[in-house]
């Protein structure tokens, strides 16, 4: 099987020594021996390692239109010419592998649609979370296990951050440079810690999950640099947790997907998962729960799960189930202020008899209730925490816009989600 490969940085050479390394395990295993053919690279006169000068190109169509070519990896990123490539690819019916999060997020429903019509695959498991195989287990082992939650650390450099100013105190600052230094985070984190790279990840595990198509620019997200030391530290007071979390819910006749800070409840499995690390956990009246954890990031970790989609199209026949990944259930998507959880609020107010309850009656009269409060006076002021019972967003978002009218709350309201009890 000769691999045409575009793109040759971290993943890109990743992948080609794990081919070497592999490559005889998979020839006994399967008769074919995996073969690298063409390379584009952006600059074929720079070296590198374990490449011949030879296989290196800066022409697509060396690539995409060599008839020995048995397969596409792509590994470049981006949107454009990148889905221009691939869409040739599929339509001279050459099977293509991606790790293109952004693209599959965007354009996967057209890209699947025009292999099936070509009579090809495009498999695309090292979009999301790179060496957890949650793309496999709900497109093969779960496909009829009707999906009703999906709910994720799907992004490392987040779940690194968080994990590092709960155990060592650190400021988000702090905890954003030392993940850059250990190469965690970008020099630019701004699609990391913005909630960006996770949405992208949501949309194509809920497309899956649910047979819907579910675009990127339908999951609302928001990233962790709104969160402070002081809420991680309340928020161990209350028994949780900080994580960001992607989650995505069938339920009330359609389909909620977004990406946000929550409080998750220490005895939750979320909880424990620190560092690095993925983790994305399950949820089906057929099976229950099953979470999937590893690292979700680095070369050699997505170009295994670039390999592991090479042979499963080495070892698939044309026209099976497992190309129509998408199919449209008709179910829509939920607006955001349709979608249910449970609140924590933080904000600070006058020290002064009749406060809270004026706090209280804003939550009532939005038809919220409380389940817990902390109040600690600060000289002539309060810090006041509050967390709700189940609720909707548009709820809380009527008390928080009541609570910003008040002369009596001096600060902007902090409002962070808390994951379901009943899902822990």
């Amino acid at each position: 099987m000769r691999i045409g490969l575009l793109g040759c940085g971290t993943v890109g050479q990743a992948f080609v020594r794990t081919i070497a390394g592999q490559g005889e395990t998979v020839a006994r295993a399967s008769g074919r021996r995996l073969e690298i053919g063409p390379i584009l690279v952006r600059d074929a006169t720079r070296a590198r390692p374990g490449i011949a000068p030879a296989q290196l190109t800066t022409d697509p169509q060396d690539v995409l239109s060599d008839p020995e070519v048995d397969v596409i990896v792509e590994v470049m990123g981006g949107i454009e010419p990148t889905a221009t490539y691939l869409r040739q690819a599929l339509q001279g019916g050459t099977p293509v592998v991606t790790a293109n999060k952004q693209l599959m997020s965007r354009q996967g429903a057209d890209l699947l649609t025009l292999a099936e019509t070509s009579g090809t695959e495009l498999r695309f498991e090292a979009s999301a979370c790179a060496a957890i195989p949650v793309i496999k287990v709900l497109r093969e082992s779960m496909l009829a296990a009707e999906i009703s939650a999906v709910t994720g650390i799907v992004n490392g450099t987040t779940n690194y951050i968080l994990s590092e100013m709960a155990r060592a105190g650190l400021s988000y600052q702090e905890a954003l440079a030392q993940a850059q230094a250990l190469g965690y985070a970008e020099a630019d984190p701004t699609e990391d810690v913005g909630g960006a790279d996770a949405a992208a990840k949501m949309a194509i595990l809920a497309s899956i999950a649910f047979h819907t198509n579910v675009h990127f620019d339908d999951v609302p997200y928001e990233g962790i640099d709104g969160v402070h030391a002081e809420d991680l530290e309340l928020a161990r007071d209350l028994g949780f947790v900080v994580k960001l979390l992607g989650v995505a819910r069938l339920g009330n006749g359609g389909i909620s997907v977004r990406v946000h800070p929550a409080l998750v409840p220490e005895r939750h499995r979320l909880a424990a998962v620190m560092g690095p690390d993925n983790a994305v956990l399950l949820e089906s009246g057929t099976v229950r729960q099953i979470m999937l954890v590893g690292p979700g990031a680095g070369g050699t970790e997505t170009a295994s799960a670039i390999l592991a989609d090479v042979l499963s199209i080495l070892g698939t026949a044309k026209g099976s189930f497992l190309q129509n990944a998408l199919v449209d259930a008709g179910r829509p998507l939920l607006r955001p202020d349709q979608t249910e959880s449970a609140f924590y609020i933080r904000l600070r107010v006058m020290d002064r008899p009749g406060v809270l309850a004026q706090i209280a009656t804003a939550f009532a009269e939005a038809g919220l209730s409380i389940r817990s409060v902390i109040q600690r006076g600060e000289g002539e002021a309060a810090r006041l925490v509050l967390v709700t019972h189940v609720g909707s967003e548009s709820r809380m978002n009527a008390a928080v816009a009541a609570m910003r009218d008040m002369d009596e709350v001096r600060s902007e309201p902090v409002l962070l989600r808390l994951l379901a009890e009943d899902a822990a």
